[in-house]
């Protein structure tokens, strides 16, 4: 009997087109995708970022030491990191919300950062005058903020030792195929959310 269900944030509750970033760097840097990409892999920026060996402030140097752009400004670096954020469909809070007036305990799972956080609540604000993911959610466990990301084993047992939950009542979604496997191996229910099917369809039941 599922009791307890967790969200991750990207392509499950918040549209996202990863790309995106990429591209927004590449044309200001006058860089192509694939070289922004590369860079970017190269020095391990985003993994350090999420993984909270980055505050913010140095996040946004290194990306100007990465990119030789000294000149960029804070705002126009996050703009560019947030730009892989779209929307967020109405009818996925409404079948959240739904689900936690059932009963059902409800954990938010992301490998994320602050800079994405903050822009997520803002998205969130202006198109529900909803303030903050918490009120959705019994708890968020943010990559950034744990140290370390999924798939590791290692996040999916901090939520449950957190939360207090048993893996066996404990259901996971996530569109990533790799950090579904991982949750399974941990003894959790999954589901693994691919497009066009939305968190809506696969939770009618629920």
């Amino acid at each position: 009997m599922i009791k307890n269900i967790i969200f991750d944030l990207g392509d499950v509750i918040i549209n996202i087109d990863v790309p995106r970033a990429a591209r927004s760097f590449a044309e200001l840097s006058n860089q192509t995708p694939e070289d922004v990409h590369l860079l970017i892999h190269q020095n391990e920026v985003f993994k350090k970022f999420e993984t909270g060996h980055l505050t913010p402030l140095a996040f946004r140097s290194l990306i100007r030491e990465v990119f030789k752009t000294p000149e960029w400004t804070d705002d126009v670096i996050d703009a560019s990191w947030n730009s892989l954020l779209l929307d967020i469909p109405p009818d996925r809070i409404k079948k959240i919300q739904e689900l936690s007036q059932k009963g059902y305990r409800l954990f938010l799972l992301s490998n994320t950062s602050s800079i994405h956080i903050d822009e997520v609540n803002a998205i969130l604000f202006r198109t529900f005058e909803i303030e903050h993911l918490g009120h959705l959610f019994e708890k968020l466990f943010l990559s950034y903020e744990m140290g370390v990301m999924k798939p590791s084993p290692d996040i999916y047992k901090n939520v449950l030792e957190s939360a207090g939950i048993d893996a066996d009542e404990t259901l996971f979604l996530d569109d990533n195929l790799d950090n579904i496997r991982a949750a399974a191996k941990c003894g959790i229910h999954t589901i693994h959310v691919q497009k066009p099917l939305s968190i809506v369809d696969y939770l009618r039941d629920y």
